[in-house]
């Protein structure tokens, strides 16, 4: 049986990464992204209309006024929407799709096996420490990719204004003065990457602990004079 204090070190790393997978199903759920910008008529040059788009990954909702012809509340499903704006559009937001997904199970795994190693003590493999420390990097890894992917999908490339003109459809309209901020969705991410850094930090301390102690019971020996030893 482990140690109580091994006990309570895998527990603790089991518990940020549990919450750790509820704050990312969080932010799964939540808007990720808002856009506005102006509209005018095709063919006008008075940009008094406007347009608010509010993005979350699976959704989306469009807010405009005298934005091509169009006026009022409209939703809409965001991937088939981005396949017709950009090929590069989409990949970039199956990507965040993939790493989010990929983030959760490396999560589930870290659970399993924190777990595990409070109530046993297997052998140093991936089932031991090593199995924190690799779930827990990838999970901070790929959450760091989201986070950069993300921002480079709505501020780098055009897709919050191909998106619009793409909802227009048959009205076209000329959009300026695009701005862009993150949802809480997105900020949510970086609370779920410092939340697995923190369960592999918690084993981290356990192991420097237990080294630590093995280190202070082998320097009585260590620092023995030799006739004690030989004799």
């Amino acid at each position: 049986m482990p140690s109580t204090a091994k006990t309570l070190y895998f527990l603790s790393s089991a518990l940020a990464s549990a919450i750790s997978v509820i704050v990312l199903g969080i932010s799964m759920s939540q808007n990720w992204a808002e856009t506005t910008m102006e509209c005018a008529r095709q063919g006008e040059e008075l940009f008094n209309g406007t347009a608010v788009l509010t993005l979350n990954l699976f959704d989306g909702i469009i807010d405009r006024v005298s934005c091509g012809n169009f006026l009022g509340h409209d939703e809409f499903e965001v991937i088939p929407q981005l396949t017709d704006v950009g090929t590069t559009q989409v990949v970039l937001h199956v990507l965040v799709l993939l790493f989010l997904a990929l983030c959760l199970l490396f999560s589930a795994v870290n659970i399993l096996i924190s777990l595990y190693n409070s109530v046993s003590n297997p052998y140093e493999t991936y089932m031991g420490p090593i199995g924190v420390y690799v779930c827990g990097s990838l999970s901070t890894i790929l959450s760091v990719l989201v986070l950069i992917i993300y921002v480079v999908n709505v501020m780098a490339t055009n897709m919050a204004e191909g998106l619009v003109e793409n909802l227009n459809g048959s009205s076209p309209a000329h959009l300026r003065n695009i701005t862009s901020w993150m949802g809480l969705g997105y900020y949510l991410v970086i609370l779920y990457a410092l939340l697995s850094m923190a369960a592999i930090g918690v084993i981290y301390m356990y192991n420097n602990t237990t080294y630590k102690h093995k280190r202070e019971q082998q320097r009585p020996t260590e620092d023995a004079p030799k006739e004690i030893m030989m004799y």
